[in-house]
């Protein structure tokens, strides 16, 4: 009896031990760093949730927003500051803790009853387990934690389109600042005409309508400033936003100009970016293991429905009798099995094999996307590239040319003031034209790499769908 007892008591507190999944103690922002390090800025780092980590963030923020922000400094103070990825990164620890609670063993049931009369006294115990958690919890923990991993790809591509965003808003903010400068230097320009013109009208030597004709020039211009004015403030609290600053925070530097462009030797060749963006996004690395679990959990789908729970009870029931004060106890288990004679489980198997078409056609349909996404992208970032390039070889030297020129004639007196403030304007628009496209040309390049390592903006719907229709067919308490 002692031996017997001995048994049961190491097979509960083996299944006790089983049953007790941990949370891990970062919420897995570790396992996301290590998702997204090799394609984040050095030194980039994850938000954390203790109140110490934080303040020391925001002492970090604070330092590098007393220098010109520069891109990759964008990204460390969006991945440090922003609301979302925060929110997002709290969710993925939400449902490592639930992964955790559904891999916990339920705590066996105790019952206890009496029961009397007047001839007799009864008392029953009884301790009961869901068998089924037992015996299916190393497949769970299987599907648990492929579902974790999963989640943790797709907190990876939050954090990845957190930095493409970022990257984008930074170099329109820049640029905007650039467009913004250039279209003071014409308004400056037309407005040095306009009064020209309104000088010489009032003498005599212009006559209405060529002032008009200055007029209006001078008009389209400040209108032109104007606009451009506002898209710079608002790619400008379009950058705060991502970054999560607001009030004096707000009001950061940014560096003058653009990067330069790359030289043909250093950008990237497109040669293998299908091959790259099969091998590396974390968008097909996610609907992989989510193709992985369906398929795993298929054969579980139709046994589950025809057999349901397995329970197991053990009782130990005393019998009293008060005339004679005899006492009679009896021991005994009992197993609850469900017997199949309405549902054998066909229409769960069908709705398993349902689930794994759609997770394969899901995942062959992103795969054919993401050939198709890095092959286009290769090419605007390439056209993009030979655009600019184009408008800084031989564009501006040509409009260079032609001002110095205008310079000359106009000293010689062959050319009006009119021709050379013209001119003039002309030169800056072309100015103007170059950093357009120098934008768009980084703009591609942030585009490029996040087609060929990361995701694309409409994958992540897709996934989101496709982790709730996965989580309805797990096997719970």
């Amino acid at each position: 009896m002692t031996r017997r007892l001995a048994t049961l008591g190491s097979l509960a507190a083996a299944a006790l031990l089983a049953g007790c999944a941990s949370v891990a103690p970062d919420g897995l922002r570790g396992a996301v760093q290590a998702h997204t390090q090799d394609r984040l800025p050095a030194g980039a780092a994850m938000p954390s949730p203790e109140a110490a980590a934080r303040q020391e963030a925001q002492a970090r923020i604070a330092q590098w927003l007393q220098q010109p922000v520069d891109a990759d400094t964008a990204v460390r103070i969006a991945l440090l500051n922003n609301p979302a990825l925060q929110a997002r990164l709290a969710q993925l620890a939400q449902q490592d803790a639930e992964r955790a609670q559904a891999l916990t063993l339920l705590n066996p049931t105790l019952t206890l009853g009496r029961f009397t009369s007047p001839h007799e006294r009864e008392i029953e115990r009884q301790l009961s387990l869901s068998v089924v958690q037992l015996i299916t919890l190393p497949w769970r923990a299987r599907w648990q934690g492929w579902q974790m991993e999963k989640a943790t790809l797709d907190a990876a591509q939050q954090v990845l389109l957190l930095a493409a965003d970022t990257r984008r808003a930074w170099l329109r903010a820049v640029a905007a600042q650039q467009l913004l400068a250039a279209h003071e230097r014409m308004h400056a320009a037309a407005q040095a005409g306009g009064e020209l013109a309104a000088r010489m009208a009032k003498v005599g030597n212009f006559s209405r309508l060529q002032q008009a004709q200055e007029l209006r020039v001078v008009q389209d211009t400040a209108a032109q400033l104007a606009r451009t004015r506002l898209a710079a403030a608002l790619e400008s609290e379009q950058l705060a936003r991502l970054m999560g600053l607001w009030g004096p925070q707000a009001d950061f530097a940014l560096p003058a100009q653009l990067p330069a462009l790359p030289k043909a030797a250093e950008l990237r060749s497109g040669g293998d970016a299908e091959a790259t963006a099969l091998r590396e996004r974390l968008d097909l690395r996610a609907l992989r293991r989510d193709l992985d679990t369906v398929s795993d959990r298929s054969g579980w789908a139709g046994v589950g429905a025809v057999f349901g729970d397995l329970g197991l009870t053990y009782s130990r029931n005393t019998s009293d009798e008060r005339p004679s004060g005899h006492s009679e106890v009896t021991r005994g288990w009992e197993l609850d099995i469900a017997l199949p004679l309405f549902d054998w489980g066909g229409s769960a198997t069908g709705r398993a094999r349902a689930e794994l078409q759609r997770s394969a056609a899901q995942l062959r349909d992103t795969a054919l996307g993401a050939r198709s996404q890095a092959r286009t992208s290769w090419l605007r970032y390439r056209t993009a590239w030979d655009l600019a390039r184009q408008q800084q070889t031989e564009v501006l030297p040509l409009s260079q040319l032609l001002q110095e020129e205008a310079v000359l004639r106009y000293n010689g007196m062959f050319i009006s003031t009119w021709d050379l403030l013209a001119q003039a304007r002309a030169t800056t628009q072309a100015v103007a034209t170059a950093t357009e496209m120098q934008r768009d040309f980084w703009l591609t390049e942030v585009d490029l790499q996040l087609a060929l390592h990361g995701t694309s903006p409409g994958t992540l719907t897709a996934l989101d769908t496709t982790a709730a229709a996965s989580s309805t067919s797990a096997p719970g308490h």
